[in-house]
């Protein structure tokens, strides 16, 4: 498996510098703060994709197709934080259905290991996000990266990609290892700052479960005067 293609490389360096610049500051920001901004990611892409799927299925439903993206984009955006974790459930079943066809395409044990990698997914759901947005990011970077390089000139990326597939695969697989080690270091360094403020009474998951509180006129900082 070539995580780094020719095939997506070569349509890559056709676009212009504006947006290789910004895909490489993306792939960046998903690679250091990837666990500190999974929520607006989660709500972007959900959003985009119900949107999109409503602009193309609308009319088989019998509606309006900007109608009906309208309404499901909006619906998705609301509803994206309390299926961040179907979302992770359904990434982590895809990887292991990946590794599977990799080291054995002729295994029939296609859907026991879509749920079993899915449950270890949602038990490590901080580790895999923070895998995730790393890998997700160190792909973006490494695409972004070397069509720059193309469009230069210095380097033949795309027939250096063809013969360093490999060497390509390990270096994305130890920048996705780095990126979750800086997701931990400045999640832990962020947490400590937190622990200094005074007057903390709240835990660090309960603005997710307390989201739609403020809707009905209180929340956290009512809890707090009432306390």
């Amino acid at each position: 498996m070539h995580l780094v293609t020719p095939e997506i490389l070569e349509p890559a360096t056709r676009l212009s510098l504006p947006l290789l610049v910004g895909a490489l500051l993306l792939g960046l920001v998903l690679w250091a703060l990837g666990w500190r901004t999974h929520r607006f990611w989660v709500v972007l892409v959900l959003t985009v994709v119900a949107g999109v799927y409503g602009l193309y299925e609308g009319a088989a439903f019998q509606a309006q197709p900007v109608l009906a993206s309208l309404l499901l984009a909006a619906a998705a955006g609301i509803l994206a934080l309390h299926l961040v974790r179907v979302v992770a459930f359904g990434a982590g079943g895809c990887a292991g259905v990946l590794i599977l066809c990799e080291l054995s395409p002729s295994s029939g044990q296609t859907l026991v290991v879509f749920l079993v990698a899915g449950l270890i997914g949602l038990l490590l759901f901080r580790f895999w996000i923070m895998a995730l947005t790393s890998f997700s990011g160190t792909l973006l970077m490494s695409y972004a990266g070397l069509a720059l390089l193309q469009r230069s000139g210095s380097v033949e990326a795309l027939a250096w990609c063809e013969t360093n597939a490999g060497l390509l695969n390990w270096g994305c697989g130890l920048a996705t290892v780095l990126g979750i080690a800086v997701q931990f270091l400045l999640g832990r360094r962020r947490g400590s700052d937190k622990d200094k403020k005074p007057g903390k009474s709240w835990g660090r998951g309960d603005g997710e479960f307390l989201l739609a509180l403020p809707l009905w006129g209180w929340g956290p900082k009512d809890k707090r005067k009432a306390g």
